[in-house]
């Protein structure tokens, strides 16, 4: 590589629960540079997570949740010689997170409901109980990484 590795720039925790991976999740909520707007939705989805499940707080419920969406493997496209394979890597950690935060996002827009806030909040609740389309997602990464487990060899 010519040039240096860029640094990573450090995240400013939030303001609530003092957590960087709260920043990063509100981050990748936010549309046209509406933070507070991000955040705002982000505490009352957690609020009412809690609110519809006794259990834990919402807090612990969007972690339970984030943790049963991040995938531990996936597949990368590979050509060989005139065919393309479906190679099963191992996810970075970093990615594990961006994934499990991409995917709880996608689907909670997905879901059909009134306001962001609800949509968010029954996602998180479904997937902290390991149901719904985001854990669907990952179990069917996984699958298919399973299945092309033949094409490990083929390692980048």
């Amino acid at each position: 590589m010519r040039k240096a590795k860029v640094q990573k720039r450090a995240l400013a925790p939030d303001p609530r629960y003092n957590d960087t991976v709260v920043t990063r999740f509100v981050n990748e909520l936010m549309y046209d540079g509406k933070k507070s707007l991000a955040y705002k939705l982000f505490y009352g989805a957690v609020d009412k997570a809690s609110a519809s499940s006794e259990e834990a707080d919402g807090y612990e419920l969007w972690k339970k949740a984030l943790d049963n969406i991040m995938p531990a493997v996936e597949v990368k496209a590979r050509r060989m010689g005139g065919a393309t394979f479906q190679v099963p890597v191992e996810v970075r950690a970093g990615r594990k997170t961006a994934l499990g935060m991409k995917w709880l996002i996608k689907y909670a827009r997905d879901r059909k409901g009134n306001s962001m806030e609800d949509k968010l909040a029954a996602e998180i609740v479904a997937a902290s109980k390991g149901e719904g389309a985001a854990v669907k997602k990952k179990e069917d990464t996984h699958k298919m990484a399973e299945a092309n487990k033949a094409f490990s060899h083929f390692k980048f």
